[in-house]
């Protein structure tokens, strides 16, 4: 089809993850995959509270592809209440897993400020809800035309 590539997928093992103070979200949820063997997921939910939460947004009027100069990257201290967090995981080119996540956070004036996660830090806990996604011919390669790594949907080899 023109536009757009997919594949079906099915909905694998299903995890609640808890993130202690101190924690890099990032760095926890790789260590998570790596031990449980998970290739490929979505995050479902999550809740808890973040502190030195680095992310990026896209300046205003920014083309394609999306470089440092047409970034704003963000880092608040917080503590931040976490108002919302999605993405997937999905292995990069070389077979490593590769988190493609945005984080919404809350300030205590009741401000919301988010965009595309670099990493943060657990203030008090975080709670994650994380469903494996079974899949094969889908990888994270980075794209010439957007700039950023984006997942490389593999066509199917039979007619």
């Amino acid at each position: 089809m023109e536009g757009f590539w997919y594949k079906e997928w099915s909905q694998g093992r299903r995890f609640v993850i808890k993130l202690e103070p101190g924690q890099s979200l990032c760095s926890r949820l790789s260590a998570f995959c790596e031990a449980a063997d998970v290739h490929n997921a979505v995050i479902v939910s999550a809740v808890g509270s973040m502190q030195n939460v680095r992310f990026r947004g896209i300046k205003t009027g920014a083309k394609r592809p999306i470089t440092p100069p047409r970034m704003h990257v963000h880092e608040v201290r917080g503590p931040l209440e976490l108002v919302g967090l999605e993405g997937n995981l999905f292995p990069d080119e070389s077979g490593r897993i590769d988190h493609h996540l945005h984080i919404m956070v809350g300030k205590s004036s009741g401000e919301i400020v988010g965009g595309h996660l670099f990493d943060a830090e657990v203030f008090a806990t975080c709670e994650i809800m994380l469903t494996e996604v079974l899949v094969e011919g889908v990888e994270r390669h980075a794209s010439v035309s957007g700039g950023v790594p984006t997942i490389f949907i593999e066509e199917d080899s039979s007619p």
